[in-house]
């Protein structure tokens, strides 16, 4: 059956929740995870999250390059089942390393869904819609973190861990299902032969591109914040569950109304520093009120909103500087190879600060990568003026 082009960019929307809830599972319920744990030291709990993103990480840039080859629909069907076995293994709660290799390995499963199904978003969506669906496309990590934690949380307080974890076994396979029943069959490319030479070569190409490599390069600055605030902010403060489902859903509606409405008028690397701008303002003034809980919940909520800004115009990006199939294609795999290095490093990396700085490390670690965003888009947008 062939669905509706904007059906179709729901249905792979769906998938990414999926791909998202492979950090949200765990990043909601991170307290509950730790006494699991209770001998590992906040680095190695902070693993347990971010571990998902070592195979982005890794093979990012070139999980780009495989998927044009392998096809997307069958890609998508084959991560999303892998993922569902591997939520029901992570179910038993084994033993820490063996939970950190299943996590490890579920990073293959993450990055070809958030690898794929943005280039099908990309090229399915009507042009006068393209702007909507790459930004409902960018919500959702949020979505996923928001459903999380308003479902995850008072399951796992009532019935303990491994419902969450088979809840959501079932959704990846049941969007396998879905997925394998209203996209179209693939028609994958088979270029020459991948060598070892010629994907270091292509590395090379996306990242010295100033067009292909600018999305990755704000996600980057971006994800390195987001997942990590989203799991050890809520915690800091008296409203911790309101805050772990009201930060995502705030990033979500930021970005489904004012971020769409600013992508008709600005560009969206524009709309990027704008976004990172608002969040060294937003993390100010929560500094500023610390120990005000009030004031500290609205401080925190504007945070989000402005990081919404950048997941939305990040993904609106790609489309936007790179006409063409192979150059989305390619910007995707870096946006997945960078988002991940940002997803992997920045949980572990923000908890380390707090145990040896707290709220100051807190601060440092929003600010700085907030300001290399601005920073960078501001030399990559003269770069492609330069070679225009």
């Amino acid at each position: 059956m062939r669905a509706s082009p904007m059906l179709q960019v729901v249905v792979l929307w769906l998938a990414g929740l999926g791909a998202a809830a492979q950090f949200s599972k765990v990043g909601v319920i991170f307290e509950h995870i730790a006494r699991v744990y209770p001998a590992a030291g906040e680095v190695a709990l902070g693993l347990v999250v971010s571990i998902v993103g070592f195979a982005g990480l890794l093979f990012g840039t070139t999980a780009g390059l495989l998927v044009q080859r392998l096809g997307y629909r069958r890609v998508l069907v084959t991560a999303l089942a892998a993922g569902a076995i591997l939520s029901c293994l992570q179910a038993l709660l084994p033993p820490l390393p063996a939970m950190l290799a299943l996590r490890a390995i579920e990073g293959v499963a993450h990055l070809a869904i958030v690898v794929a199904a943005p280039v099908m978003i990309a090229q399915t969506a009507p042009a006068a819609r393209q702007g909507l669906a790459m930004t409902l496309w960018s919500s959702f990590f949020a979505v996923s973190f928001a459903f999380t934690a308003w479902i995850g949380r008072p399951l796992v307080a009532a019935f303990g861990i491994p419902p969450l974890f088979l809840i959501h076994a079932l959704y990846m396979a049941g969007c396998a299902l879905l997925l394998r029943a209203l996209l179209p069959a693939d028609t994958p490319e088979r270029p020459s032969r991948l060598a070892l030479g010629t994907l270091v070569r292509q590395h090379g190409e996306i990242y010295a591109s100033a067009r292909v490599a600018a999305p990755a390069i704000g996600f980057f600055c971006y994800t390195l914040v987001y997942v990590a605030l989203l799991t050890l902010l809520p915690p800091m403060t008296d409203h911790a569950g309101l805050l772990a489902s009201a930060m995502p859903l705030t990033s979500i509606a930021v970005s489904m109304t004012l971020g769409v409405w600013l992508l008709g008028r600005v560009t969206a690397v524009s709309m990027v520093q704008g976004g990172f701008a608002g969040a060294i303002v937003a993390m100010l003034l929560l500094w500023t009120v610390w120990g005000h809980q009030p004031a500290m919940l609205a401080a925190a909520l504007l945070l989000a909103g402005a990081l919404g800004l950048v997941q939305g115009a990040s993904f609106a990006a790609i489309p936007q500087l790179n006409p063409d199939r192979e150059g989305r294609t390619r910007a995707a795999g870096a946006v997945a190879q960078l988002g991940n290095l940002g997803t992997t490093s920045g949980t572990p990396l923000l908890a380390a600060l707090l145990a040896a700085q707290g709220l100051p490390g807190l601060v440092l670690f929003i600010i700085l990568p907030a300001a290399a965003g601005i920073g960078l888009h501001q030399w990559l947008s003269a770069r492609r003026r330069a070679n225009a």
